[in-house]
């Protein structure tokens, strides 16, 4: 393969990767450069006018294509600078829904004492995202990509390049930073899930009820004013609203085996909206699947335990 495609096999031995603190930083044999469109036309330029000097031995026409020709050498010059010794560092990851787009941060830093204007970087074919770096600043770029299946969703191959001063050549160099993000199933129009019954618990449901009281929480637009913790507003620390529970809880279940007759898909994008509905109204809820079983729970972190794991079920298409 190596024979077949020497070229290919040289770019991609250069691919830079991260060292343990996963940092990259751009040294000269990782940065290639070549001249853009612009670029050849204007060596062309620079040819013709050469020619017609040497034809008609003319000192201001020589001066003026060396004049050029070394201002073309300074711009490469430039170009190539714009991009070596650049350091780069991976982020965080942005889930998303399959179909959507999940996002990468991408944490740029110049050590240097010198701007680098006008940089490009983006993700496989998806839309690049353009900065200036000043002098030994670091900046963060949020990178999308295109994420049609569910599952983990690796980053990718990230391109990094720039044509300034004059956009007479294109320096560019390709990186492969650890970054991934999850895909969760499509959420898709569903029937409610089936009812549960409540049982007791001694614990009290974490919901709102009106027979023991929970705690206080900042008050919000719509709350009773009956409930309004009023000794706190005395005291200055803002309105608090007294929060009550109920003596049972509903445990609700959203079950693999309840969507019997549909495609593997199809029960996972169910299952998804459930979660997500079910999140959205603070419900206690769990979950079954054929590869695990979360016990019910609420909040942000149970809600994103759940929708992994409907990403993770089984091999995505």
């Amino acid at each position: 393969m190596t024979l077949a495609n020497p070229i290919r096999w040289f770019l991609d031995s250069r691919i830079a990767t991260p060292d343990r603190a996963g940092r990259v930083r751009l040294a000269y044999r990782q940065v290639f450069i070549l001249p853009t469109r612009q670029g050849w036309g204007f060596a062309l330029l620079l040819v013709i006018m050469l020619l017609g000097a040497i034809n008609y031995n003319n000192s201001l026409a020589y001066g003026l294509t060396f004049l050029l020709a070394g201002l073309g050498q300074v711009a490469l010059y430039h170009t190539y600078r714009n991009l070596t010794g650049l350091e780069v560092h991976a982020g965080a990851s942005r889930d998303a829904f399959a179909g959507g787009s999940a996002g990468f941060e991408l944490r740029l830093r110049n050590p240097d004492t010198r701007e680098r204007p006008a940089i490009r970087a983006w993700l496989e074919a998806d839309a690049p995202a353009i900065a200036s770096l000043p002098a030994g600043q670091t900046l963060s770029l949020w990178l999308q990509r295109q994420a049609p299946r569910r599952g983990r969703l690796q980053a990718g191959t990230l391109l990094l390049e720039t044509r300034f001063p004059l956009g007479l050549f294109r320096a560019w160099t390709r990186l492969r930073l650890d970054q991934a993000a999850w895909v969760y199933p499509r959420p898709t129009q569903a029937p409610p899930p089936p009812q549960a019954p409540r049982q007791p618990s001694e614990a009290g449901d974490q919901g709102r009820g009106s027979d023991d009281f929970r705690g206080f929480r900042q008050f919000h637009s719509g709350d009773s004013l009956r409930h309004v913790h009023w000794k706190a507003v005395a005291r200055g620390q803002g309105m608090l609203t007294k929060e009550f529970g109920g003596d049972r809880v509903e445990e609700c279940w959203f079950d693999w085996e309840t969507l019997a007759g549909l495609d593997a898909e199809t029960r996972l994008s169910v299952l998804c909206r459930w979660v997500l509905d079910a999140a959205a109204e603070q419900r206690h809820f769990g979950l079954r699947l054929p590869s695990c079983r979360l016990e019910p729970d609420q909040g942000p972190a149970h809600r994103e335990r759940c929708l992994r794991a409907l990403a993770d079920q089984g091999t995505p298409p």
